[in-house]
């Protein structure tokens, strides 16, 4: 059985979380809040117009009677979440009419409102709304986590068939946020995505910094970056299994390892991809994707104190799904390790 379908029935273990989807007049978030319900996964809460969520509903036979439905307009909430948005954004100026404005308008934001003030878990957002329009929701309102000190985004990817990664199971990183990371940046984004992986599936993280270099092979200033990386990561996470600059094939294949790098504790055996910028990684992971025919779940966002989760807007009804499940998982994951 999928890797990641596995992940639903861990998902139903446990206190419940409440996740908020902020576009619940799309019929593909209207139909997951459904499925996620039914198979009581997660208590889910979708903003909209109660009216026209009503109306999606019947016009697509979907059984909403058990989903809460919150209009932002007439929430009994609406004048606190307000003012705390006010608080967060009067230093540039904003207004509390303007902010009250704002988050009527953008639902993604008060989504991610909801989620810094507790009263929702997490949030999953992104079928009708730019990766840059969820990223800043979710930069503006939560919090930063202090020791990975930057926002970023990982992949969920599962292969069949595939003897590498955890027989055919990764996270990539990043593919969705920060163009070109300094050193710093590229840290945080490997310690988060290493505690994605471990925190979702179970299993240790082993993490391989990418590169067109291994150990020296070549030499470059994208080179010296990853080395500055490495060591920053293992200043902050000694125990953390990771390695680089590796190049992808010594990362993945034990026979290239041991020609290329012997003795690394992570070459030929890697499960987490570390790309050294956002062109490589977005490019990789949507080649794995359609060339691959894999399972890919994200862009998840990290680096935040509160986990949510982007989407791509030619999601199905079942990557919905899928981003809620890991963002449940992360929930219950940091409550349990703290991070």
């Amino acid at each position: 059985m999928s890797k990641i379908l596995e992940l639903r029935e861990r998902a139903k273990k446990g206190e419940k979380k409440t996740i908020v989807l902020p576009e619940g007049d799309d019929i593909r978030v209207a139909r997951a809040a459904q499925f996620i319900t039914r198979e009581d996964i997660a208590d889910v809460v979708l903003l909209g117009k109660t009216g026209e969520i009503e109306a999606l509903a019947r016009e697509d036979s979907l059984e909403l009677t058990d989903v809460r439905v919150i209009d932002p307009e007439r929430d009994a909430r609406r004048l606190e979440i307000t003012n705390a948005y006010y608080e967060l954004r009067k230093h540039k100026g904003v207004t509390v009419s303007e902010a009250r404005d704002h988050l009527m308008r953008d639902l993604v934001c008060y989504g991610a409102m909801m989620t810094r003030m507790g009263i929702a878990d997490g949030f999953v957002a992104g079928a009708n709304h730019t990766s840059g329009d969820v990223a800043r929701a979710a930069i503006q309102c939560i919090k930063i986590d202090k020791e990975i000190g930057t926002v970023s985004s990982s992949f969920v990817i599962e292969l069949d068939d595939c003897p590498y990664g955890e027989d055919g199971l990764f996270v990539y990183g990043d593919c969705g946020i920060i163009p070109d990371p300094s050193p710093r940046q590229l840290a945080g984004i490997a310690i988060a995505s290493s505690d994605l992986f471990s925190g979702v599936f179970g299993i240790p993280a082993r993490v391989a910094l990418l590169s067109y270099s291994t150990k020296g092979s070549a030499s470059g200033e994208s080179i010296d970056k990853i080395k500055l990386a490495l060591a920053k990561v293992k200043a902050k996470r000694p125990e953390l299994a990771i390695d680089g600059e590796l190049q992808v094939d010594a990362a993945l294949l034990s026979e290239i390892a041991a020609t290329k790098c012997p003795g690394s504790p992570v070459a030929g055996n890697a499960n987490v991809l570390i790309f050294p910028d956002l062109s490589a990684g977005n490019i990789a992971y949507k080649l794995t994707e359609r060339l691959g025919k894999a399972r890919a779940i994200g862009p998840l966002l990290q680096g935040l104190e509160s986990p949510c989760s982007d989407l791509s807007r030619g999601c199905s009804w079942e990557d919905v799904v899928d981003a809620v499940v890991n963002t449940v998982l992360r929930v219950k994951a940091k409550q349990k390790t703290g991070v």
